[in-house]
């Protein structure tokens, strides 16, 4: 009597761009490169829309590049991009939760859109005090989680980003390294966990389309 044949598993499918990539650290590694040119790029833009309202100064004496923005900046952002890209889909795994809600490059570029509206309007946008544009933007950035995220590890990990990064900043401010224009959150803006909290939910975003297995 002839035995079955078993079929054995074929290569597993990676993202959509990066699906001939076989190797898994290298795939991770290519991962970590884009997100960090995507954060390199978003951290030069919005840093230049700050800068250009006024939001945020810096001393003349660090103002290194012709973006009109500290030489560090976009690398430290770019840093931070690549790390929590990569954590989003490890996350997902670990709890055994695969993302799955609107998993397709056109939501992911209107949440990037939507994310730098945000950023556009704590520049753009004036209101009578720091706490209406605080609130508007958080109900903002709650939005932006409800309509490309709504996942529990989502939420708090944007939470998590957004207290470490809104930390990070108030030892930078402290510390002399920039400042804020009328800073009401100790040495920063109330709004500015809201800008953390949305930045982490869109860049999560990114990773996990780009970590996204392919379907057959």
């Amino acid at each position: 009597m002839a035995e079955g044949k078993t079929e054995s598993p074929g290569p597993k499918k990676r993202g959509p761009y990066i699906s001939s990539v076989t190797s898994r650290s290298v795939n991770l590694m290519i991962r970590g490169v884009v997100l960090f040119f995507i954060g390199v790029f978003l951290a030069l833009v919005l840093n230049l829309l700050q800068i250009q309202r006024n939001v945020t100064l810096f001393p003349p004496d660090v103002i290194a590049s012709i973006f009109s923005s500290a030489w560090w900046v976009p690398p430290c952002c770019g840093t931070a991009s690549a790390v929590i890209g990569l954590l989003y889909p490890c996350i997902d795994r670990h709890l055994g939760e695969p993302h799955k809600f609107k998993r397709e490059w056109s939501s992911v570029m209107r949440c990037v859109a939507v994310f730098v509206g945000i950023n556009h309007a704590s520049a753009k946008v004036d209101f009578d005090n720091n706490i209406q544009l605080s609130l508007t933007l958080a109900a903002l950035s709650i939005g932006l989680w409800w309509t490309f995220d709504r996942s529990r590890s989502g939420f708090g990990l944007g939470v998590g980003i957004a207290f470490l990064a809104t930390l990070v900043t108030q030892l930078l401010v402290y510390n002399g390294v920039y400042q804020y224009t009328s800073p009401d959150f100790l040495y920063v803006r109330s709004w500015l966990p809201c800008i953390f909290f949305a930045g982490g939910i869109t860049m999560g975003n990114i990773g996990r389309q780009l970590a996204m297995a392919e379907q057959p």
